[in-house]
């Protein structure tokens, strides 16, 4: 947790007020911060980088089972092209020059909509290098991520890089070392890109927020 404290430590000098919710597992949920907030008009961000169960899902429940009058959901914070300029930078700092493969190493998802959301990430990241990336998943889906490294290798590449899709490092992560790769790039983690992002997500679902509730 203490990457994610400081993300909301960073974006505290950019939006009023964070609250952080949790949609599986932890607490609190978005409906009890919702209901802690009463009346007060919210905005949540979902922090997932493809929109799947729990975009389309989960969060949309937790904001009706609140019965808050005034939340505006945005849009999950990937895919996008400044988290895909992150992941090139992940890369270099890892090793990577341009030459070298890349596996694009997803959690996964059983939702259809998610892969797709990764795939376009993977677009993304293969503009940034200028080089196709192959696509594979470290928990759920396939292919997954050892396999696809050895038919890369198998395929003739000398040196083959994983950039990690993920938010912060945790078991996938460290799973990811394990997968015979030269390198394994560091997840996307705390950047000002990311902040901004966030950020940006917030100010765009406020101001509609705001005239829905003067109209």
């Amino acid at each position: 947790m203490p990457s994610q404290r400081a993300l909301w430590a960073r974006l505290g000098g950019k939006v009023p007020r964070v609250r952080t919710a949790f949609v599986d597992v932890l607490g609190p949920s978005p409906a009890e911060v919702l209901r802690d907030l009463d009346s007060v008009p919210a905005v949540v961000v979902p922090a997932f980088l493809a929109s799947g169960y729990h975009v389309y899902q989960d969060v949309p429940r937790e904001v009706a089972a609140s019965a808050h009058d005034a939340v505006a959901v945005t849009h999950a914070m990937g895919p996008d092209p400044a988290l895909a300029a992150i992941m090139r930078m992940r890369l270099r700092a890892a090793g990577w020059r341009p030459g070298d493969a890349v596996v694009f190493a997803a959690a996964g998802s059983s939702d259809a909509r998610a892969r797709q959301d990764v795939r376009r990430a993977a677009g993304l990241l293969a503009e940034q290098i200028g080089s196709p990336v192959r696509t594979a998943y470290i928990a759920t889906g396939a292919p997954r991520v050892p396999e696809v490294v050895a038919q890369v290798r198998e395929s003739g590449a000398r040196r083959v890089f994983i950039a990690s899709y993920l938010l912060a490092h945790g078991l996938f992560h460290q799973r990811l070392h394990e997968c015979g790769a030269d390198g394994v790039a560091d997840p996307i983690g705390v950047h000002p890109a990311v902040v901004r992002l966030i950020a940006d997500r917030y100010r765009t679902a406020a101001r509609t927020l705001t005239a829905a509730r003067v109209a």
